[in-house]
This record gives C-alpha cells, sequence and structure tokens, in this order.
C-alpha cells in the first residue's frame, strides 16, 4: 500500500517538475537581481569573524579593581537573662569565646567591607577611570592588571552624579592605555565588545551591538545611557566599553536583570558624557558644572498646546532662583528654553546635562518662547555646588475674597487665614485655593490635590475663583483646548499643569 501510494505521488508530480524548474530558475534570478541592485550601506560594517585581534589589542589596558573600606563595628550589648537562669554561663562563655562579649556589652572589633569591580587605563603614566560606586568610600584600593600586577592606587576625584571616579597609580614603566572615542556617532546595531572583572573571574571579554542611546534610567539627573546586549554582569562596573576601532566609547555602568545576571540589558554612560567629566577630576579632583538657576519641567502635547509652541519641545521653567544667573538675565516662570548655547532642547532632560558640561563663567545665548514670542537671553552661568539648594521661589501677590466657585473639576476658595491654617500654606503664599478635586477629572489623572494653590491660568496671575474661571471662559472663546495652571503645594513648590477645557 506503501509503495503504490509513493508511485502514485511521485506520477502525479511529474508533470509539474519542468514548470516548477522555470519558476525556480526565475525566482533565482529576481533575488540575484535585487541583490546587485540594492547593495548594502557602504558604511555598515559586516560581523567580524572574530573579535580576538581587537580583544588582544586593547586587553592589556583593563584592569580589576579591589577596593576595602575598614568600618568600625557597632558594639553589641548581650541579652538579658533572668537572674539564676541555667544558661547564663553558656551564653556568657558563647560571647565571649566569639570576641562579643566583655562585661556588659562586647568591643567594638573593626571589620572589612571589599567589593571587586572593572577599570581601564587612560594615561600611560597610571591614571585609571572606573565607577564611583566601585570604590564607594574605600580606604585601600588596589588596581590588578592582566598580567598580575599589582599596585596601590589613589583617588583623583569622583563624581557620583555621573557615577565615575579617577585613580592614579605609580607604575615602574609606562602602561598600555585607551582612547575614548565618539559615541556620538553609534549607532543601534553597531557591534561593541566589553571586557571586565564579572564575578571576580577577571579579564573575560563579551560582545553585541548598541541595542538603543539616550537611556534614562533615573539614577542621576544626567542619565543619558548607551544600551548594550554585550553580557554585562556584577563586577564589569567601571569596565570599558569599545567599538570596532579599539576605541572606549562606553564605561559599563549598570544592568537591568531580575536575577542578578545578564539578561541582555546593560547600560554605559557614553563617551561624550564621561570624557568632560574625568578632565575636570583630573584638573581640579572635583567637577566644575555650570548652573543656570531655574527648576523645569517637561512639555507634553497639552502643555504644548496651551502655550502655542505646536509640537511638544523644549524645557518648561517652573521657577527661577533668586540667586541663579537666570534671574538678572531676566529668564521668567513660564518661559520655554527651546534652545542653549547652540544646542537644541528637545525636551527637559536635555537642558540640565548641556548645562553641566558648559564651562562656568562662559556667556551663553539662551533661546525662549514667551507667550507664543520667540526670544533670546544671554547668561553668564555660575557654578553647580553638590547639596545646594533652590532658594524660595516668588510668588504672584494679591487680595482673595473668599468665594468658592468650580471649574475643571476643582472646588476653589479665596485664600483665607483659616485655609492657610487648614492646609499649613506658607504666609507669603497668594492665589486660590484648591478645597476639593473631582475624582473622575483630568485635574485628579494630574495628581492636583486640595490644599494645593493655583497661582496663574495661562501665565497671568489669579488671585480669585472668578479670576480662574473668568480665564477659562477667555479660553474657550478663543477655541482653545486646554489650560496651562501653575499650581503651588503648601510649601511654595510650584509646577505647571495643562488640564483640558473641552
Amino acid at each position: 500500500m506503501t509503495q503504490a501510494t509513493n508511485a502514485l505521488a511521485l506520477t502525479a508530480a511529474a508533470p509539474f517538475q519542468r514548470p516548477l524548474r522555470r519558476l525556480a530558475a526565475s525566482f533565482f534570478a529576481v533575488v540575484t537581481f535585487v541583490a546587485v541592485a540594492m547593495p548594502l550601506p557602504t558604511s555598515a560594517r559586516s560581523a567580524p569573524e572574530s573579535f580576538a585581534d581587537l580583544a588582544e589589542e586593547v586587553t592589556g589596558a583593563v584592569v580589576n579593581i579591589s577596593a576595602s573600606t575598614t568600618v568600625e563595628a557597632r558594639s553589641r550589648t548581650l541579652p538579658q537573662l533572668p537572674p539564676g537562669t541555667p544558661f547564663e554561663d553558656l551564653f556568657e562563655e558563647f560571647f565571649n569565646r566569639r570576641g562579643q562579649g566583655n562585661g556588659d556589652s562586647a568591643p567594638s572589633r573593626p571589620r572589612s567591607s571589599n567589593s571587586l569591580g572593572s577599570g581601564f587605563v587612560i594615561d600611560p603614566s597610571g591614571i585609571v577611570v572606573t565607577n564611583n560606586h566601585v570604590i564607594g568610600d574605600a580606604n585601600d584600593i588596589s588596581v590588578i592588571f592582566s598580567d598580575g600586577t599589582r599596585l596601590k592606587a589613589e583617588i583623583v576625584g569622583k563624581d557620583s552624579k555621573v557615577d565615575l571616579a579617577v585613580l592614579r597609580v605609580k607604575p615602574d614603566k609606562p602602561l598600555k592605555a585607551v582612547k575614548f572615542g565618539n559615541s556620538d556617532a553609534l549607532r543601534p546595531g553597531d557591534w561593541v565588545m566589553a571586557i571586565g572583572n564579572p564575578f571576580g573571574l577577571g579579564g573575560s571579554v563579551t560582545a553585541g551591538i548598541v541595542s538603543a542611546r539616550g537611556r534614562n534610567i533615573e539614577s542621576g539627573p544626567y542619565d543619558n545611557y548607551i544600551q548594550t546586549d554585550a553580557a554585562i554582569n556584577k563586577g564589569n562596573s567601571g569596565g570599558p566599553l569599545f567599538n570596532m576601532d579599539g576605541e572606549v566609547i562606553g564605561i559599563n555602568t549598570a544592568i537591568l536583570s531580575p536575577t542578578g545576571g545578564s539578561v541582555g540589558i546593560g547600560f554605559a554612560v557614553p563617551a561624550s558624557t564621561a570624557a568632560p567629566v574625568i578632565e575636570q577630576l583630573r584638573e581640579f579632583g572635583e567637577t566644575r558644572r555650570g548652573w543656570l538657576g531655574v527648576r523645569i519641567q517637561n512639555v507634553d502635547d497639552a502643555t504644548a498646546e496651551a502655550l502655542s509652541l505646536g509640537a511638544a519641545r523644549g524645557a518648561l521653567v517652573a521657577g527661577v532662583d533668586e540667586k541663579g544667573p537666570a534671574k538678572p538675565a531676566g529668564l521668567e516662570v513660564g518661559d520655554v528654553i527651546v534652545k542653549f548655547d547652540g544646542k537644541d532642547v528637545k525636551d527637559s532632560r536635555d537642558l540640565p546635562r548641556i548645562v553641566a558640561s558648559t564651562p562656568v563663567g562662559k556667556e551663553v545665548d539662551v533661546t525662549v518662547i514667551r507667550k507664543g514670542q520667540e526670544m533670546n537671553k544671554k547668561v553668564t552661568l555660575g557654578r553647580l555646588e553638590d547639596g545646594e539648594k533652590q532658594a524660595g521661589l516668588q510668588q504672584p501677590s494679591g487680595d482673595a475674597p473668599t468665594v468658592t466657585r468650580q471649574a475643571l473639576g476643582l472646588s476653589m476658595s479665596g485664600m483665607t487665614d483659616e485655609l492657610r491654617r487648614r492646609y499649613s500654606l506658607k504666609d507669603d503664599l497668594k492665589g486660590v485655593v484648591i478645597t476639593r478635586v473631582d475624582p473622575n477629572s483630568s485635574a485628579s489623572d494630574k495628581r492636583i490635590q486640595a490644599g494645593e494653590v493655583i497661582v496663574e491660568v495661562n501665565q497671568e496671575p489669579v488671585t480669585s475663583p472668578a479670576d480662574v474661571t473668568k480665564k477659562i471662559d477667555d479660553l474657550k472663546s478663543q477655541g482653545r483646548k486646554s489650560a496651562l495652571l501653575l499650581v503651588s503645594n503648601a510649601q511654595g513648590e510650584v509646577r505647571f499643569v495643562a488640564l483640558s477645557i473641552e
């Protein structure tokens, strides 16, 4: 039965063999034509046959970092036991034998905390770069080279905001060093190679591609990470991410992993971000970042419509430091910064990075949009100090009647002494008090809360609920879709909120 069936199938297929051959020939002809007519871009690189030559070329500049921190152990009080308990002598002997008992309390004994990470040499004289979190507050740091040489290191400078540290060792001879490349030229899909010290195993080489650029993982104010699928694990921190020319285009810093091991999502500080910080640490032992003196927030579509910006762009100024450089330059709350020192500000995340990388004392042009009009301001940058606190923001003044009204899902009242006490509002805070928020309103979705104060509507001060409703009616008559509110909390910190008025 099987033989008959096979014979029937072969016979039935025989009449189609010649047409199929012709079809196949046509198909391959088409494929060949397409391949010739559409060559790969000349800038694209094929996958390397091996990474061995590249790894051999740069491995000598990659180091392991061993950091030890000695801390005083807390004294431990022995447990209080009932008098005459039969176990009293046993407990006392146990704690004394472990060095934790001596009379009523155990003596303090130093203990050592160790960490392992990676780094790389950028100067043959002995300058090494790693992550700040690798060394932490260590008081004993060693750099271990690929040939087993171990040298003591001193800290030249470190920066927690970008998580970088610069170390110095004193070698007997010049060291193998690597240089930074142009990380801005990277494209998703480009080949990269990582070398480091995962899990203390020593120089390990992994390879992958650039998965994405400009990642914000909310680890600091200047997040702009390269994402890669090259395997990065614990211990790779501080190690280099190389391009195919053997240049460092990133410093491996973090991973996203539910298991603690690599799942193909690693993050590196771009060379374009790291290099200026490293230069400052080498020259001054600390960072010297530019400071504008504004508090900003992002511009969403609703806010852009309310400000007549067209597309959402720029950084919206939500506060101006009274002692900062922006104040005398004429920047105001409600300005949208769209260009800084000739560089476009696409969203609010761009501005802190651009400002921080600009030299202190430099006079720069700042392009802002104010009430639909573009204008230019000149600002001489100050220096950003760690731990510096924003000064109090000026608030609009004005008397407020006690009339209560509703609009946009908000119940509003004029400022009174009773409301000021109820919501613990600052004495100099002026505006319209929100007493209730409809839970089904867009105001609730934007996290506006009772006890907050409406300071402005569409960049104009309001002092009564009637002011608010009138300005909303005016916006509706103009065909506007949203109203931009400047809302303050009880402490006087303000933010812009765009609410739909349709």
